[in-house]
This record gives structure tokens, C-alpha cells and sequence, in this order.
């Protein structure tokens, strides 16, 4: 970065199952996922410009098998030259001497990030075995609770409170 000249600068990557194993993180560890990166010099500061657009494998929050998720994300990161290396919420300090930025693991942040909160299969392909078991468990647990709530007078006292 430290060399580069006042423009834009454009870079392709192409990620696979390799990059997720060796940035070795909890959220994703397969997929397949495109980055553009457009680095533009401006005065006094670099601005990164990341669009990311790809399919990540990852577990289904129902039936906990693997699923494929489309993400796509456009992210900005701004960096300048310091003293030392920081990080505060989109800016980077990286140090004036050394002049270089890893980008590795802000891509995958950002991979992170664009996951929906809920991620499920869709109607009828999730695992049906765990999906049964799942049922049979939550119908036991309702019918345990009624059954509570018959036994235990307290529970009666603060029905009739509520009527």
C-alpha cells in the first residue's frame, strides 16, 4: 500500500474451502465466494472497496445439516499510515515502516456478517429424521409444562390472579 500511487487499483480474489480452512473460524469453513477489491489512494488515507458475492456452506438452524447460502455484501475500509496498527470501527492504522495490510480476515468479517440471522432449508429439505426427532422432543416439553402446571398449586393461585 505504501508504494502505491494517487488512483484506483483493482484486485480479483477467488475463494475456496482452502481460505475458510486456513482462516480457521467458527462461522463458515466451506464455500465458494468472489471478491473485488477497488484500492483507491486518496490524501492522507487509502480507501478499500470490497464487494463480495458468493455461496458459503454452512449449518442449518433447524436441522443442524449443511446448507448453501448465497451472500453478497458491499463493504468499505478506510486505512492510513501511522505509528503503529489500530483498529477503530472502518479505519485501520497500519504501520508507516512496514506499509502493508493483510486482508484475509477482514474479507471473511465481512463474509460473517452478511449471513442472515435465521438460516434455514427450504420447506421440505431439511433432514426429516431431525426434524421429527425435533417435533417429538418440543411436543414432550409442552406436555411436561401442562402437566407441571396441574400439580403444582402455585402455578393454579397465579392463573386465578390473572383471570
Amino acid at each position: 500500500m505504501k508504494g502505491q500511487k494517487e488512483g484506483e487499483i483493482a484486485l480479483e480474489y477467488d475463494l475456496d474451502d482452502a481460505y475458510f480452512r486456513a482462516i480457521d473460524a467458527p462461522e463458515v469453513s466451506k464455500g465458494r465466494v468472489h471478491v473485488s477489491l477497488a484500492i483507491r489512494k486518496q490524501s492522507g488515507f487509502f480507501e478499500l472497496l470490497f464487494h463480495t458475492e458468493g455461496t458459503i456452506i454452512i449449518p442449518c438452524d433447524r436441522c443442524l445439516d449443511e446448507m448453501e447460502q448465497p451472500i453478497k455484501a458491499d463493504n468499505r475500509l478506510a486505512v492510513k499510515l501511522g505509528t503503529g496498527y489500530s483498529e477503530d470501527d472502518d479505519l485501520v492504522t497500519i504501520d508507516e515502516n512496514e506499509g502493508i495490510l493483510d486482508v484475509s480476515w477482514f474479507i471473511y468479517e465481512f463474509i460473517a456478517l452478511a449471513i442472515p440471522i435465521k438460516h434455514v432449508h427450504e420447506p421440505g429439505k431439511c433432514n426429516a429424521a431431525m426434524i421429527e426427532a425435533l417435533e417429538e422432543h418440543s411436543a414432550a416439553r409442552s406436555s411436561d409444562e401442562e402437566d407441571a402446571r396441574e400439580i403444582d398449586p402455585r402455578w393454579e393461585a397465579l392463573l386465578k390472579l390473572k383471570k
